[in-house]
Order: structure tokens, then sequence, then C-alpha cells
């Protein structure tokens, strides 16, 4: 078997912003297997300054990693398990070079295109004429449930927005998630949540920054609005500290980033601990390309949950690449008569 691995950059269509800055560029990363005629393809989703393997020795890892593939998917995951995200792309290439097409990694009635995968839109922070845009697209393209990033501007301003919405549609009409991204700071934290739940939102993610675990607790136990923990997650990686954490802090939710907490296997172990500790949760991307979104969707589709998921980021992008994942009236399909538009070669030039 040969391994190698190829950077790719993604351009995106307009910059976008969160609390931690803008966004113009999302640096990925693909590994390539090929035995037998056969090729895998995974994607290695980091996400500079955030990801835990946001490291200098980063690249020397995915050479490591494609030098010593011949410890397979098993061996590889427990000497990756500082880096997510390329335990990610090891994860999905094995399983693309091992299925029956290189993009069709988990077969279902969603990649049949008989169902679809409720997905929430994807608001963007800027200045409120902006945001309201987005908004009013959003709506306008029939979705039923919408994330606002919120934290980067005037916080009146985003009340303000969150006040227009709700004059024009109540929460039987559209359901409002908003992300702090960690922006509120630990005193602040309660007043703005309580100042937001009066718009009847069904939640708002990451009040506080990460590792603040006793003022997190503090949160989710007193919260009028319902806490999903984000980037809480990231670094959490055996399956004690794990559940620690949800014992500790209690979260409503959490929010499940493949490409951050060790790809579907790191993922599912969150699932089950959620289950068992009666923590409700959903399943985003990573701002991955098309490649990792539409192994993250196939995935997602089995795992059974209604609630909508963060899976609508593939037309942000440029040069993203064409393939069979379709976003309609708030949910996301797979359209089969959708072609692929990825050649190997130009990713290789590329790089």
């Amino acid at each position: 078997m040969k391994a190698t691995y190829h950077k790719y950059i993604l351009d995106f269509k307009r910059p976008s912003g969160t609390s931690r800055g803008v966004m113009t560029e999302k640096e990925t990363w693909f590994i390539v297997l090929e035995k037998d005629n056969k090729t895998g393809i995974g994607e290695c989703g980091i996400l500079r300054g955030l990801s835990v393997d946001d490291r200098p020795d980063y690249e020397a890892k995915l050479n490591w990693t494609c030098e010593n593939i011949h410890l397979g998917e098993e061996g590889l995951w427990e000497a990756l398990i500082a880096f997510p995200s390329i335990q990610f792309g090891v994860e999905m290439a094995f399983r693309s070079l091992n299925s029956e097409s290189p993009f069709l990694l988990f077969p279902s009635e969603f990649t049949k295109g008989s169902k679809s995968i409720q997905i929430n839109g994807l608001v963007w922070m800027g200045e409120a004429a902006f945001m309201r845009q987005q908004i009013e697209e959003k709506l306008a393209q029939g979705f039923h449930c919408i994330k606002l990033k919120i934290g980067a501007i005037d916080f009146e301003k985003e009340l303000q927005l969150l006040g227009y919405i709700r004059d024009h549609f109540g929460p039987e009409k559209i359901e409002i998630r908003v992300d702090a991204n960690g922006a509120f700071s630990l005193n602040e934290a309660l007043v703005k949540i309580n100042q937001l739940s009066e718009f009847k939102l069904h939640s708002i993610e990451q009040p506080i920054r990460k590792n603040h675990t006793d003022r997190m607790a503090e949160l989710c136990k007193t919260t009028p609005l319902p806490i999903a923990l984000d980037e809480e997650l990231i670094g959490v990686f055996t399956l004690e500290e794990k559940e620690q954490l949800l014992k500790k802090i209690k979260p409503q939710y959490i929010i499940l980033k493949p490409s951050f907490i060790g790809g579907f296997r790191g993922t599912k172990e969150w699932i089950l601990l959620a289950e068992k500790h009666q923590v409700q949760w959903w399943i985003t991307s990573a701002l991955e390309s098309n490649i990792g979104l539409n192994a993250i969707a196939q995935w997602t589709f089995l795992q059974h949950n209604l609630l909508p998921q963060g899976l609508g980021t593939g037309a942000l992008y440029t040069n993203n690449f064409d393939c069979p994942l379709d976003v309609s009236e708030g949910q996301l399909w797979y359209k089969k008569d959708l072609d692929w538009n990825f050649n190997l070669t130009d990713i290789i030039e590329r790089s």
C-alpha cells in the first residue's frame, strides 16, 4: 500500500467572521491511499488556532503517518491520539479504499437519495446589515433552524437582530441557535444568557472559553437557556476524561465535530456517553471541503438523530469540489444524478 499526503487551501467566497477573527481561507490536508489499483481519500480537517493538533510538527506527523501506513487503521489510531484530525483522515481514507466507490463510504437511504438530513442555516458574524441579509437569505431558502455566530459585534446590535427575527417569526416557525465561540467573560456570561433567553432561543454554544469547567458547570446548572459544549470537548482524549467532563459540567447539549474529536470512533464514544448521562447532541462539520463533509454527512445519517445537524457548509468556498450533496428547504440531500468534480492530479500538483 502506498500513502501520500497533500495540502489544499480552500478560499472563502466572502470573509467569514467569528469571535476569534475573520477567515478568508481554510487550510486542509488529504491523505491518499493506493492499493491494487484502488484509491482511498481522507481529509484531515485542521482549523488553525482551534484544533488541538495545530502544532508545528503537524506536517511531520502526516509524513510519519504515510511512512507507517503498514500499521493499519487500528495501530495508527493509538499512535495518533494527540492528532484527532489525522485520526479522522486515516479512518476516512481506509473506509474510502475499502468501499465500492471512493466517495460512497456509508450506503443508506440517504445515499440512495430517498431520505435527507435536516440541517441548520449558518449566519456569520459581521456588520448588522450583513447579518440581517444572511438571515433573510436563510429564511427565503426554507430553513427552519438557523444558527447565528455572536460575540464579535456590539451585543446590543445582536439583541436587536434577534428581536428582528422574532418580530417576524415566532419560535414555532424558526428555531434559533446562537454560538458565542467563548466570547463572553466569566462574570458577564449569565447576564447575557438571561438577556438572550428572552428571544426563546433553542440553545447557546460555548458561552465562555473552554477549560473553565467550574464556571461552565455553574452556568449549566443555573441557565435559563440550554447550553451546548463545543470547544470544551477539544483535547479530551480518553473515555474516562470524556465521562468526567460530562459528569462535572452536566451540559444540556454537546456538539460533535469529527475532525476535532477523533473521527467517527471518537464521535461515537461521545455519543454513547452523552446518551448514558441524558445529554442531547448533534453533529457538525468543521469547515472541511466536500470530501470531508460527504463522509460526515453519510455517517451522521446512520446515527438517527432528528435534531438539525450542522452540515450546511459545502457552499462556502470558491474552489470546493462539486459533489452530490445538495441543500434544499433546510434539508441536506444526496443527489445521485450530480457527479463529483475531483481530480487527484490537480490536488497533487497544487500541494
